[in-house]
């Protein structure tokens, strides 16, 4: 059931007593990853959000250093994915449900005794939702430290790997999706099926964009008719490879990072 996670890290298979008697409970980190069940084009499965989210998990909790205590809560497979729902296959929760569900989550982890919580996002489409979770979990229990984070975000050399166009257009089943994939399960992409596609071009003279600082609504029927918005074509499996390891250094950082932090205090 662990899947790429360090069965010594998944914390399902802790007992109660495990976890009431887990040492500097207060500062061990307890990651939920939350990914998504949705479209991405015809080259790739619905899972790609999920499995990226665990890939990488997985992997960083295999480099980090044995003497910090962190645990994976299980993938939370669905999230807010109705910007594709005009493709089949995609599932997606209400902005309510999936506050509600990562507020229940957090309130469990937080009765337990633990005080740091990672809500470990892969979808692009519920960033602003991680965000006021963790805010209205902190404002409910002062002294929980909970941190809404993007799993691209860390320090990685992703982009350095894609073409320019690709690393400022690529928002979707594109370059460096496809290539984790690739790295991560196989058998599930269909390279002949893969596509380039991006967004119809703007006037040069509008400051709007589907993302950035000045963004409008869209949803993916919008941009795209084939699901990927971005450029599938060029992808492979060693560019995976060093996606994957250069993202989950970055969590090993990261993770480190927040086994360290403390709440600033005036």
């Amino acid at each position: 059931m662990h899947g790429f996670i360090p069965p010594n890290r998944f914390f399902p298979y802790l007992t109660w007593n495990d976890v009431e008697t887990i040492p500097d409970k207060e500062n061990t980190v307890i990651i939920q990853p939350v990914g998504a069940i949705e479209q991405h084009g015809l080259h790739l499965p619905l899972v790609v959000d999920a499995a990226i989210g665990m890939g990488v998990l997985g992997k960083a909790l295999d480099k980090l250093d044995v003497n910090i205590p962190a645990f994976a809560l299980p993938m939370l497979h669905y999230g807010k994915s109705n910007e594709h729902w005009h493709f089949p296959g995609t599932i997606t929760l209400s902005t309510e449900t999936l506050s509600a569900t990562l507020i229940e989550v957090g309130e469990s982890i937080y009765r337990a005794g633990f005080k740091k919580l990672v809500l470990m996002n892969s979808h692009g489409g519920q960033p602003q939702v991680m965000q006021m979770v963790a805010r209205d979990l902190h404002v409910k229990y002062d002294d929980f430290m909970v941190f809404p984070l993007f799993t691209w975000r860390v320090p990685n050399i992703t982009k350095e790997l894609l073409t320019p166009k690709e690393a400022q257009q690529g928002m979707h089943a594109g370059d460096a999706e496809t290539s984790i994939i690739l790295a991560l399960l196989p058998e599930q992409v269909q390279m002949d099926k893969a596509v380039a596609e991006y967004p119809p071009e703007l006037p040069n003279t509008s400051l709007l964009s589907p993302e950035g600082k000045l963004p409008f609504a869209w949803t993916t029927k919008d941009l795209s008719k084939s699901g990927v918005i971005g450029d599938a074509t060029t992808a492979t499996p060693e560019k995976g490879e060093q996606i994957l390891e250069s993202v989950s250094d970055g969590w090993v950082k990261v993770i480190k990072d927040i086994y360290a932090f403390q709440q600033p205090q005036v």
